[in-house]
């Protein structure tokens, strides 16, 4: 069912927490499932993404792609962050379940959340991100 490495993130997640004045903070969600990923990036001045951490709220393998996504965006450019997709994501973990391909869905959207939050805060345009669509506030709402 669950591959070795979606296992181990799960029991021993990496970079669980979050970051006093993170350079950008992405929050999204999945009200249906009831997952609820908040990324946090540390990005120098070089764009260079310093640390990443996470709050997860959800089943095993929305942690194990949380703490992925964070291991994956670790030490690259927002550029290079950006392109890290599900797939990727997915592929790292050695694979999830069918009905588990949503919660690497939901880290690659916390991760372009939270670049979209930085650009924001420094009044910058990243090539290729776009404004993240569903906001996790209003889903709360209308649930």
């Amino acid at each position: 069912m669950y591959s070795e490495k979606v296992m181990d993130h799960f029991n021993n997640p990496r970079n669980v927490g979050t970051i006093e004045n993170a350079s950008g903070v992405g929050t999204v969600g999945n009200a249906k499932c009831g997952d609820i990923m908040r990324i946090y990036l540390d990005i120098g001045d070089d764009g260079v993404i310093q640390e990443a951490k996470f709050k997860t709220f959800g089943c095993g393998a929305a942690v194990a792609t949380s703490s992925m996504a964070t291991e994956l965006v670790k030490g690259k450019t927002v550029q290079q962050a950006l392109e890290v997709t599900n797939k990727a994501v997915m592929e790292a973990l050695d694979g999830l379940p069918p009905v588990k391909v949503h919660c690497s869905l939901l880290a690659e959207e916390a991760i372009h959340a939270a670049l979209w939050d930085y650009a924001q805060k420094n009044n910058l345009t990243i090539e290729g991100l776009k404004k993240p669509v569903d906001d996790i506030e209003e889903k709360v709402k209308e649930e």
